[in-house]
């Protein structure tokens, strides 16, 4: 079995437990996957599996590099590729396919997905930095301040939080909860928010 998937966000909404207290949910597409390589230690000096998430368009949007690296491996065309390590005893073999059924309610998951792009921003926006008086005469508002004295160290120190792109980068969400499981609809409602925008790939990962 493997420890994890390739999910799709769908995107939130609301459930009733069994409180009857309403619980903000993160609604993931979540498979069905197929194993599209098995690499070993032999052959390339590690133990993993390269996951593709099955979509039935994919075959025609896929590119000629992606579809012989499938066809070569007997598993028809797929886009979204993502690797897992397992075990060396694991069973799983190349055209086995993955499923949410390996799921169950109130497991704990990890969450990696890309977070959404912000585009440039300054440091009170990226940086949470508190800013200047807004006072009149004051001529500092939003700016970031020193970034490095003229004598020492004269220059500007790697790490320094400054302006600059925000957002569009891995993150991952560690021990979220799943809420339910939609076995015949392939879906995860996974408790809270997950990273990354409406139709944005996701790998979700059971707890070690």
């Amino acid at each position: 079995m493997a420890n994890g998937i390739i999910g799709k966000k769908l995107g939130m909404t609301q459930i009733f437990n069994e409180k009857g207290q309403v619980v903000p949910v993160t609604v993931i597409q979540a498979g069905p996957c197929v194993v599209v390589q098995r690499k070993t230690s032999a052959h390339d000096g590690y133990e993993a599996i390269q996951v593709g998430f099955v979509d039935p368009a994919a075959g025609k949007r896929a590119s000629k590099p992606e579809k012989g690296h499938c066809e070569k491996r007997g598993v028809a065309p797929v886009r979204v590729l993502r690797e897992f390590k397992v075990e060396t005893e694991n069973g799983l073999k190349e055209g086995d396919s993955i499923l949410v059924t390996q799921f169950e309610e109130k497991d704990k998951v990890h969450v990696t997905g890309i977070s959404k792009g912000k585009g440039f921003a300054g440091v009170m926006k990226r940086h949470h930095f508190k800013g200047g008086r807004a006072s009149h005469g004051s001529m500092f508002h939003r700016a970031p301040g020193s970034i490095g004295g003229s004598s020492y160290p004269s220059r500007v120190w790697p790490g320094i939080r400054m302006p600059g792109q925000m957002g569009s980068e891995q993150v991952t969400v560690r021990n979220l909860e799943i809420a339910k499981v939609d076995v015949e609809n392939n879906l995860l409602l996974i408790k809270g928010a997950v990273p990354g925008p409406k139709g944005g790939y996701v790998v979700i990962k059971q707890e070690a």
